[in-house]
């Protein structure tokens, strides 16, 4: 039906790939449950006024009983079709959650503490939910392709090498303003014209944590949902998405903080990021990407992938060369001189080289 990329099909032929990506695969394929989906079934009684502290409490018992149900389903001892939608219900009150830390904003490890309820603006610059852009992304990883992708404004961020600069940092609340019901009916769009998955990226996505959570509310087709993002994310954050993300998208830059503290002006970048990524791989299906920077190979690039190596050993890899310089790079060259130029072959060889010897599986997916 679709003109799939040769690859997106020839991929799922291959064994590592079907076995690190297997739920993934079930729900694009409509032969298990979206998770959002089983976080309807689960029954959750509670106060919507209750403060935080207890919420998160009956959040973290429900989160065990997710954990029992989805093994169920798993193992095909539970058909949750047959299980009616409670009410209220674990997705309810991840909500419920993500609106009460909204009044004092801690999505993202920046934790700005703004009252975006009321309109303040942190770092992110995002006011309300914008999105750019929706399409099927024939460019992608391929087993991701055709991916139902949603560009979203305003990032925690400040790559000086930004590639969509636009929506990113200039001007983040330029696109659509979405509520919740209007983002469930583009995702709903996306996947009945055949989108594999739904990739929530940017900018980045956290920002719009609220509105993408309540959207599943609302969303009533199975289609697996995808984390695409820096993960600069809060523990908050993450305990939020882990019963809902399918598979995750994460990007892993900076070896170090040094070079994300100059190149993205954020700090505390490798303990954030790479404990985020390794919970993502800890719970779900994961690709990880690595862009490599030029002249970066030893501080960046053998760092992240021995890292992988080590605390990842299921994460299939991309290791990018996409790279080029963009942005502050272009406009400012002697200030970004390292990065001033794409990584050359002989830098993409070695970077290639690095990962085989690891034990690395990036072939299928770079």
């Amino acid at each position: 039906m679709w003109n799939l990329r040769p690859d997106a099909i020839a991929v799922w032929k291959n064994p590592i790939v079907r076995d690190r990506l297997s739920w993934y695969y079930e729900v694009m394929n409509d032969e298990k449950p979206a998770k959002f989906m089983i976080c309807k079934k689960i029954q959750v009684d509670y106060d919507k006024d209750a403060d935080l502290k207890e919420l998160w409490k009956i959040h973290d018992e429900k989160s065990k009983v997710f954990d029992e149900l989805l093994q169920a389903v798993k193992e095909g001892k539970v058909n949750i079709e047959k299980i009616p939608d409670a009410s209220p219900n674990f997705l309810d009150l991840k909500v419920d959650i993500a609106y009460k830390i909204l009044e004092s904003c801690e999505f993202c490890e920046r934790r700005c503490g703004v009252n975006r309820v009321k309109g303040e603006v942190g770092v992110c610059r995002v006011k309300r939910t914008n999105v750019h852009s929706y399409f099927h992304h024939y460019g992608e990883e391929a087993p991701l392709v055709p991916s139902g992708t949603i560009f979203y404004g305003g990032c925690n961020f400040k790559c000086v090498f930004c590639q969509n600069h636009d929506i990113s940092q200039e001007y983040p609340n330029d696109g659509e303003v979405v509520d919740a019901k209007k983002l469930a009916s583009i995702q709903e769009e996306l996947r009945l014209t055949g989108a594999r998955n739904i990739n929530h990226v940017g900018g980045d996505p956290t920002p719009n944590l609220h509105v993408i959570l309540e959207s599943f509310k609302y969303l009533n087709v199975n289609v697996p949902q995808l984390w695409n993002s820096n993960m600069y994310c809060s523990v908050e954050t993450m305990k939020l998405l882990r019963e809902v993300i399918d598979i995750w998208l994460p990007d892993l830059k900076y070896g170090n903080d040094r070079c994300a503290e100059r190149l993205s002006l954020v700090k505390n970048y490798w303990s954030v990021v790479s404990r985020n990524v390794k919970w993502a791989h800890d719970w779900s299906d994961i690709i990880i990407r690595h862009l490599v920077l030029p002249n970066h190979l030893e501080c960046c690039t053998k760092p992240v992938l021995e890292w992988i190596a080590e605390n990842c050993p299921r994460a299939l890899v991309n290791i990018m060369e996409q790279y080029r310089p963009l942005f502050k790079v272009l406009k400012y060259p002697e200030k970004y001189r390292d990065i001033s130029r794409r990584p050359t072959m002989e830098e993409m060889e070695t970077a290639y080289k690095y990962a085989r010897d690891l034990g690395i599986v990036y072939e299928p997916i770079s």
